[in-house]
């Protein structure tokens, strides 16, 4: 069966999907019958919006057919004003306290035991811990590449305050590595995203510690729907109706849409003061989120924090190039955020 969009009217389009006939769509309806049917590339849009849209509940046939009329007749498609009326901007809206939205009370997923104070930091030895994300999967040159970088830039290792601090993750998803991503690099895809593995590693030790107790939140890149999960790493530890902010490109900011600018405002509001970032990509997505966050508040509002030990790139990136004056594509961005007022730090640690 052909189950592309464009073929089949809304009406059509949700009769296809609703496997139950129930006159409801519901988020695990909606992956079967996409994987089943091979949505790819062509439907990873409308794919990446309807699963924002049922992250809560199940989506009833009228709504449906609204929301894709919108999407039909909004300049902005998918990622338009539609996206006003999923569930993010809804719980932003009715929350007593902007720091609510996942946060501590999300009330469902399995309970961490310690909470944060209690948890040892993660162990720590300057630049070699970071270094050593990338021998095992290169030579000795792009690890020393990578380390006189971080040396050069003098990077900090700064303390944070879990009842001062959020945590953002950019694009944890499995298309990074083991997905649509990794495999369009062709053979050395697996070489490449050793280093983002190795980030998405970190990042799960950390989400064992302050998840639910802190407040988290998470963006997502459109893929193919085996692809847009989150990455194996993290799958078991962030809760399934965990929110998120859709993100088509590279800054966190677009669509305005999304619900971001609102959750940072938030943030301020209920005292937060301190925003850590990771992810990836470190020399992109990161990159661009973390220096367009900064712009979007003064400094003494809230203070943007890249963790390195979270965040990773293509491990050809973090070698030294005549493209970039002998410099690395990773050093070039870290050297953009601290200019543009991002703090970048080698660690975090958490207390």
């Amino acid at each position: 069966m052909d189950l592309a969009m464009e073929k089949l009217s809304d009406e059509e389009l949700f009769d296809e999907l609703d496997l139950d006939g129930d006159g409801m769509l519901s988020r695990q309806e909606l992956h079967y019958v996409a994987c089943h049917f091979g949505w790819g590339w062509q439907q990873a849009t409308i794919y990446a919006l309807l699963d924002f849209m049922t992250i809560r509940a199940p989506l009833a046939k009228e709504a449906f057919v609204s929301c894709m009329t919108q999407v039909s007749q909004d300049a902005d498609g998918a990622f338009g004003q539609v996206l006003r009326q999923g569930p993010l901007l809804a719980e932003l809206s009715r929350k007593s306290s902007p720091c609510e939205v996942h946060g501590k009370n999300s009330g469902s997923g399995s309970e961490v035991v310690n909470p944060v104070r209690n948890v040892a930091p993660r162990s720590a030895k300057g630049v070699g811990r970071v270094v050593s994300r990338l021998e095992i999967i290169s030579n000795d040159q792009i690890a020393g590449d990578y380390a006189a970088a971080l040396k050069r830039l003098n990077v900090s290792r700064p303390r944070v305050s879990a009842d001062e601090t959020a945590l953002l993750i950019i694009d944890p998803q499995r298309s990074f590595t083991s997905g649509a991503w990794m495999w369009s690099m062709g053979p050395v895809g697996e070489l490449e995203v050793t280093p983002i593995r190795k980030a998405f590693d970190n990042c799960a030790g950390l989400l064992k510690a302050v998840y639910r107790h802190v407040e988290v939140m998470f963006t997502r890149c459109p893929f193919p729907p085996e692809s847009y999960g989150w990455d194996d790493r993290l799958d078991g530890i962030i809760d399934i109706g965990q929110l998120y902010f859709i993100k088509p490109g590279n800054n966190v900011l677009l669509p305005c849409t999304n619900g971001y600018s609102e959750w940072v405002e938030g943030l301020i509001k209920c005292g937060i003061k301190n925003l850590v970032m990771g992810g990836c990509t470190l020399n992109s997505c990161l990159r661009v989120s973390a220096i367009e966050t900064r712009r979007l508040i003064r400094n003494d509002e809230l203070a943007v924090v890249v963790d390195l030990s979270l965040s990773g790139a293509r491990a050809s990136n973090y070698a030294n190039s005549s493209r970039f004056n002998g410099m690395s594509s990773v050093e070039i961005a870290l050297r953009e955020m601290s200019e543009a007022g991002v703090e970048v730090a080698e660690f975090v640690e958490w207390f």
